[in-house]
């Protein structure tokens, strides 16, 4: 009979789960000087924006677009780890009838005014949202576009684009979110891939962290422990150990939802376990990758779609890193979001109607190879909660804090929204800490 063993560490910060922002978080408290470990359940950091081999392929488990010049590069120049991202020229562009239109010169304005009278209606209302007049919370996405057209085609474009960034329908977002990130936040005018694949890049961070902390795969938390209001530590299982770390403070990246199983409820107010269950909403959305010997489009970037009945964009990942894929193949990732994003959905039957799609799209469709299908829901969604639904990231329980997509700024999203909520959270710990701590 093989007996459990049990022993005890002791740390300065603890940080639960290696997804983007556990990462960015964890390599930050080490960089200053806070004795860190990183622990996940996985075999492979990254979370949501990692990468898995399938027969010579790289595929990514979720995030594949990488902005620069942000807080996410920060993190990287911070902590010494190199941001490797091949930038694709045009970034980004549009597929309306089989046509491509490339807006990179033009904009909104240009896109727009091709397509409806009303075009200079929806300009002048995002340009007020930049300057911070927004909508009310309760106005939809798809309410708002339908003050200014019923055009079909300027519906399916603001819904792809919801579904693209947001992975949620237009009928699901606020238009107070969307306007907020496309005036007021980085909207994606730039991104890159890496050429070993998201969790390649994310990699980079692991080496940084370990430099003065530790990194644990494979090593699932059993539970928080919270004493008198505040966090004590957490219970880790380390191979065939149950390992007690205790420390001062604990950054969890696994969502609100599963903080709170892991801590008790006990330890949450009334007010925040009220308003976690009112506004943690996961989305969902099903990635399609496939590889085809034959390009299915040319455009090096991400392909944003016009009418469709599911299928938003896609991404042509190998014109920008051949690495990728083996030599002779072309390399994509389609995404689609299903009806609804926020409530039950027949993932096989979704799916279906992405494929169709694609089909309807690319007539050299039948001779590519789809090497992966993945829907992404429940616990392990496309976003912890839709945009404009967040929580705070401070918890009610002392010494510990929410990083990631479940806690995200208003109107954020992506990696750079993760990255924005480790920044917050080491600063919120920094100035309690009140310890000069090393660069």
């Amino acid at each position: 009979m093989t007996h459990e063993k049990s022993s005890q560490l002791e740390v300065d910060a603890l940080v639960l789960g290696a997804g983007v922002g556990g990462l960015c978080a964890a390599a930050r408290l080490s960089h200053l000087g806070f004795r860190t470990l990183l622990v996940e359940a996985g075999e492979r950091v990254g979370g949501r924006a990692g990468t898995e081999v399938i027969d010579g392929f790289h595929i990514n488990t979720g995030a594949i677009a990488i902005e620069p010049g942000g807080v996410l590069e920060e993190t990287f120049d911070l902590v010494g780890a190199p941001f490797d991202l091949r930038q694709p020229s045009p970034a980004a562009s549009f597929r309306l009838s089989g046509k491509r239109v490339d807006v990179s010169r033009g904009g909104w304005g240009f896109l727009l005014n091709g397509l409806t009278k009303r075009a200079a209606g929806i300009m002048a209302t995002m340009a007020e949202a930049k300057q911070g007049k927004l909508p009310d919370e309760d106005l939809t996405t798809q309410a708002w576009v339908a003050g200014f057209t019923g055009n079909e085609t300027v519906h399916a474009i603001f819904r792809n684009l919801c579904a693209a960034i947001f992975a949620v329908n237009a009928d699901e977002l606020p238009a107070r979110a969307f306007l907020t990130y496309f005036t007021q936040k980085g909207a994606f005018r730039r991104f890159g891939y890496c050429p070993r694949g998201t969790g390649g890049l994310f990699g980079e961070l692991t080496t940084a962290i370990q430099r003065r902390g530790e990194v644990w795969l494979e090593s699932p938390v059993e539970g928080i422990v919270v004493e008198d209001g505040r966090v004590r530590g957490a219970r880790i299982r380390h191979g065939s150990d149950c390992i007690e770390v205790s420390a001062r403070y604990v950054v969890s990246n696994l969502g609100p939802r599963a903080t709170v199983a892991l801590a008790g409820e006990q330890g949450f107010s009334p007010d925040y376990l009220q308003t976690m269950r009112k506004l943690i909403r996961p989305t969902a959305n099903i990635a399609i990758h496939l590889a085809s010997p034959e390009p299915l489009f040319d455009d090096p970037g991400i392909v944003t779609f016009g009418k469709t009945e599911r299928l938003c964009n896609m991404a042509n990942l190998s014109a920008t890193c051949p690495e990728l894929a083996p030599e002779g193949w072309h390399l994509y990732v389609a995404y689609a979001v299903p009806v609804p994003a926020m409530g039950d959905f027949d993932a096989e039957h979704e799916s279906e109607l992405a494929l169709q799609d694609l089909r309807a799209e690319f007539a050299n469709f039948d001779q590519a190879r789809v090497l992966a299908i993945r829907v992404m829901r429940g616990d392990w969604p496309a976003q912890r909660t839709c945009a404009g639904f967040d929580m705070p990231q401070a918890t009610p329980v002392a010494g510990l804090w929410n990083v990631g997509d479940g806690v995200k700024e208003y109107g954020e999203g992506g990696t750079q929204a993760c990255a924005e909520t480790a920044r917050r959270v080491v600063e919120a710990i920094i100035a309690e800490d009140g310890r000069q701590h090393d660069h």
